[in-house]
């Protein structure tokens, strides 16, 4: 899937601005990034394809759709087609498709149109990863059949005991001049007829899907009859897409118990006895592999003692090592009537992976572990240890088949179950991760409703710092959610408030403590701006501009103390409302800035309509700013045309001092961002 942070290259081919600004601006409303070019006729689809090719191409009524279609893909170019339409009904649909376009829309549902962008987006986002996939595939492949051929050590590939592949030290060890000689050669037909018999069982158990032992001592036949004694060493591989047996022969050891020894100190860890972490990551790499494969009721757990470092204390570091060698060993009993794999992941963490429980059966399993741990007692010298522990496991199947991501999933778990006081088990299930969300939304939905109540938001302030030595304190106000279950941050909480209908009660709590720490800083002398974001249903309520004149005369604020902040995206859906918002600010001396600016098709032609004060850069234009030319031109003709107009411009999301100095030269006013300054607590909830 796309990443939430990847902006979109959008070409709309529109035959009005104004359309073509509410388009960009609903998927901007649903928190697509997305960077927006218009193309009103043929040449200027031709040319913007020519200047940057974009990721999707929304085509509404400027062209018809098969010349789009067939702009979009001249060169070989992968770039989807979505028809802007006003009917939906089969014909049409099936029309359209059939002159080229990928997917379809309608202006009247949004949520359709965003769901068909990021559905398309993703694809495209796949498609891309897949070439690059093959790519890599491909050089891979060409460097191993380079080591293949130059390894001094017999490989071959052998696909139900037929041979297809093997390298020139292969055909040397058995006699052959070339592979041709030994495809007609059976493997069996190269084992030495005492063990035939075995070898046969062996690849019976392979045909079956069963694991190969790791290494078999055996006798084999050379092409003229006569025997040596070698090592075939086992691994699972494909050549061309098929499945099939890679062999490696060695020389075998003189002292066979020293050979096992050190294979056991490989993969062992030697205070636990439990395999090491190598061979558990190892083993989960083929867990993910086969779950990738649709292979079910495969777990990954990870094991913890909650108060395992409360404990070196009282029995001493020299002591830890017996611990961990008793942890391992409850640990080992407890699952002897399982199918497991376990092994040491960290310091004092255990890690199992087990591969025929499902998951009701592993979750039993989980909180027997913790139960036999919490009533165990480990004796350590003159010590008497009582340990806890939590056990967070991850369900591996198709959807979350990478090893990384399940290990990342596990450990989160783990400190979740930690921080609630631990001596807990949990098993992570992808499929019911919807079923979970949906349930904590509820839980945040009730905590918001407490919130607004009992006016339970604290306001935090990043400074906004003038670059050209204006007087004064400028800052931003952030709000956050704040009550016995903790902090909650804006962008967690917003879209759930806003569903609510609670932002414009959570807008007012905001702006009217606001101003009364502006009143504070004003009696003490201190000269400060606040700028404080405005929702989208607050604008539209005509009680909110009276209600902030209240509020200001109350507290002796100064009305050119605030300046309420909208994204333009926001404004552009409700241009009506928002011009007169504006205005009514201008009566009481209050400012207005316009944030995530200059994304649209044409940003500046909403200044026409709204008059801001402040303009803040859309924050993509950050991102890699002192290396990414055409984002660095960007925000000089930003500014440019900003100053052309009488605007004060701000950049946000500022990154490092790079920028910084990007950004002066450029001509911006005011920067904005964590690097520069952390947002800190100015006041606490109620």
């Amino acid at each position: 899937m796309s990443k939430p942070t990847d902006v979109i290259k959008l070409l709309l081919v529109e035959d009005s601005v104004e359309d073509a600004e509410r388009l960009t601006s609903i998927l901007r409303n649903a928190g697509i990034a997305v960077r927006a070019t218009q193309a009103r006729n043929a040449d200027e689809l031709e040319a913007q394809l020519q200047a940057q090719a974009p990721d999707l191409i929304l085509s509404g009524s400027a062209l018809q759709l098969d010349e789009v279609a067939q702009a979009a893909n001249r060169g070989g170019k992968d770039i989807g087609v979505v028809a802007i339409l006003h009917d939906l009904s089969g014909e049409a649909v099936t029309e359209v498709f059939r002159r080229g376009v990928t997917s379809v829309a309608t202006r009247k549902h949004a949520d359709l149109l965003v769901g068909v962008i990021q559905r398309e987006f993703a694809s495209l986002h796949l498609r891309r990863s897949a070439r690059r996939l093959e790519a890599s595939l491909a050089e891979s492949e060409r460097r191993c059949d380079s080591l293949l051929e130059s390894a001094r050590d017999p490989i071959a590939y052998v696909h139900e005991g037929a041979h297809v592949r093997a390298n020139h030290a292969w055909l040397e060890a058995f006699g052959y001049a070339d592979f041709e000689e030994l495809q007609g050669v059976s493997i069996l037909d190269l084992i030495a007829p005492e063990a035939t018999g075995e070898f046969k069982t062996l690849l019976k158990d392979l045909s079956r899907g069963e694991k190969p032992p790791a290494s078999l001592p055996i006798k084999v036949r050379r092409g003229d009859g006569s025997v040596f004694d070698t090592v075939m060493e086992f691994a699972p591989a494909s050549v061309a897409g098929e499945p099939c047996q890679q062999i490696v022969l060695r020389q075998p050891l003189a002292n066979p118990e020293l050979a096992r020894q050190i294979d056991t100190l490989r993969t062992k860890d030697l205070i636990t006895d439990l395999y090491n972490r190598p061979h558990g990551l190892a083993e989960l790499d083929r867990v993910v592999a086969a779950a990738a494969a649709g292979a079910p009721n495969q777990v990954l757990m990870l094991l913890e003692g909650d108060n395992f470092r409360e404990h070196l204390d009282a029995i001493g570091l020299g002591n830890t090592d017996l611990l961990l060698g008793d942890m391992a060993n409850l640990l080992r009993r407890t699952l002897e009537s399982t199918e497991h794999v376990a092994f040491r992941f960290g310091d004092h963490t255990f890690g199992v992976l087990t591969t025929a429980l499902p998951l009701d059966a592993a979750t039993e399993l989980a909180q027997r572990l913790c139960s036999v741990f919490s009533e165990h007692d480990f004796d350590i010298g003159k010590q008497s240890v009582s340990l806890y522990v939590s056990i967070s496991g991850v369900l591996i199947g198709e959807k979350n088949a990478n090893a990384q991501a399940v290990l990342s999933q596990a450990a989160m778990g783990l400190r979740e179950l930690q921080q609630r006081g631990g001596n807990q088990a949990s098993i992570y299930d992808p499929g019911v991760r919807d079923a979970a969300l949906l349930a904590e939304m509820q839980q945040l939905r009730e905590r918001l409703v407490e919130a607004t109540k009992h006016n339970r938001f604290a306001l935090y302030s990043q400074p906004i710092i003038n670059l050209h030595g204006v007087e004064g304190e400028f800052y931003e106000i952030l709000a956050r959610l704040v009550d016995d279950k903790g902090e909650v941050m804006p962008s967690a909480f917003f879209p759930i408030a806003e569903e609510a209908g609670l932002m414009p009660a959570i807008d007012r709590i905001v702006i009217a403590n606001a101003i009364a720490t502006l009143g504070e800083r004003e009696k003490a002398g201190r000269q400060t701006i606040f700028f404080l974001k405005l929702t989208a249903p607050s604008i539209a309520d005509e009680t909110l501009l009276p209600w902030i004149a209240q509020q200001l005369k109350a507290a002796r604020v100064r009305g050119d103390a605030l300046v309420f902040e909208m994204p333009e995206s926001k404004v552009v859906t409700q241009l009506k409302a928002a011009r007169t918002f504006v205005n009514g600010l201008r009566q009481m001396h209050c400012a207005f800035a316009l944030e995530q600016f200059g994304a649209g098709v044409n940003s500046f032609q909403l200044l026409k309509h709204i008059d801001a004060s402040y303009l803040k850069i859309d924050r993509l234009y950050m991102q890699n700013l002192p290396k990414d030319k055409e984002h660095q031109d960007f925000v000089r003709q930003f500014c440019h045309q900003a100053h052309q107009a009488g605007k004060i411009v701000i950049a946000e999301h500022v990154e490092d001092a790079a920028s910084m100095s990007i950004l002066f030269t450029c001509g911006v006013n005011f920067v904005q961002g964590n690097y520069l300054n952390e947002p800190e607590k100015i006041l606490s909830a109620a």
